[in-house]
């Protein structure tokens, strides 16, 4: 047994601790240290859209449903014309050598064991080149444009020769709110930390704007694509692009009108503006705004199973995990990561027995409920 805050060494066995996906939350304390932790857990601002994002899924309940025959049950999904085993994707998530000396490679080495896509964050602490080395067939790349736009066509190639078969453009990240939490833990990122896909273009980067500190507009327009930027890699591209950092139906139909092949609902996980909705909570609309059959997924508050089937229920088609991915990651390493993946699969398959969902089409027509105000959306399994 360990002593709990005095490890911060990844274990290389489960912890007996851990009995479902969210334990590892409690968990990643003792193994991470408190200023990392605090820039990990934290939201921007004071954690209040951190804080909705998991208020979202808890308003909600599911409503059990008797004599349903789900002996065939599967999680089995289909997503931009590939056949999933089941709707739970890695997020991209930066500098996961914060946590765990093989950061990204021990996430996309779980997700190769578990059958998971991975989205490998352009601001990772390894190549995209290494985290395909690891990482199965099904693997994604998650693309922050660069200011000059050569170097984000050069991050398009090298994604594309790496077997990276959807490209995922951020928008909602240009620039972001400042974590109180992480700024009185006094947490500042280690001097050797770097983001190995941009080594290149951080130098020049550093050469080109000494002494030329921008204002948040500047810095803001800089790190955004432009419209004719976004549509030349959308046209260009040889795989799928779908678009992440979205919460209006309005931009949700622009993006799809120009061509993105789906569409990521995301706060980020409460990281770049606070106070802004919970991700769960504008779902619906843009489900209604797009139609039932352009892909939709969701990330942002999600920590257990259950929490994915009400995901589904309101529109996704699938769902990604940030937070939970890195925690996992600090306590046992890549058979940590497989292990929380395969809880929230276990977790999600219970409450889809429960609720008569014998397929993830089923859990679209499923009843959740607010218990506040004891009104259901009423459909039939």
């Amino acid at each position: 047994m360990y002593e709990p805050r005095k490890i911060l060494e990844t274990l290389n066995y489960i912890p007996p601790e851990i009995l479902s996906a969210q334990d590892y939350e409690l968990l990643a304390p003792d193994f991470i240290s408190q200023d990392r932790f605090a820039y990990i857990s934290g939201g921007s601002g004071h954690d209040v859209t951190l804080t909705k994002n998991q208020q979202a899924f808890a308003k909600l309940a599911f409503i059990p449903r008797v004599l349903r025959d789900v002996d065939q049950g599967s999680t089995t999904t289909e997503l931009l014309g590939q056949r999933f085993k089941h709707p739970i994707l890695l997020a991209p998530v930066a500098y996961q050598t914060l946590v765990h000396p093989q950061g990204e490679q021990a996430a996309a080495y779980a997700a190769q064991a578990t059958d998971s896509c991975i989205v490998a964050s352009t601001l990772s602490s390894m190549t995209l080149e290494q985290i395909a080395e690891k990482a199965g067939s099904e693997r994604w790349f998650q693309l922050y444009f660069q200011p000059d736009f050569k170097d984000t066509k050069h991050l398009l190639k090298r994604a594309v020769a790496a077997g990276y078969r959807a490209i995922v453009v951020t928008l909602d990240a240009a620039i972001q709110q400042p974590s109180m939490r992480a700024q009185r833990a006094r947490f500042t990122f280690p001097a050797d930390l770097i983001a190995a896909n941009l080594v290149d273009q951080m130098a020049a980067s550093r050469s080109s704007s000494a002494g030329n500190q921008s204002h948040i507009f500047q810095s803001y327009m800089q790190n955004l694509p432009s419209r004719e930027q976004l549509q030349w890699l959308l046209e260009n591209s040889p795989v799928p692009v779908l678009i992440k950092g979205v919460l209006h139906s309005e931009d949700a139909l622009e993006l799809k009108a120009l061509g993105a092949a789906g569409i990521i609902v995301s706060n980020h996980g409460g990281r770049t503006l606070d106070g802004v909705p919970a991700s769960l909570s504008m779902l619906p609309a843009i489900r209604s705004a797009v139609g039932d059959r352009f892909p939709l997924l969701l990330d942002s508050g999600i920590r257990s199973g259950g929490d994915i089937f009400k995901a589904i229920a309101l529109g996704a088609d699938a769902v990604l995990i940030g937070r939970l991915q890195v925690y996992a990651l600090s306590v046992a390493g890549a058979l940590g990561v497989a292990h929380m993946i395969k809880l929230l699969r276990e977790e999600l398959e219970l409450t889809m027995a429960m609720t008569g969902c014998a397929t993830i089409n089923d859990i679209r027509l499923a009843d959740l409920t607010t218990e506040s105000s004891n009104l259901s959306r009423r459909n039939e399994c």
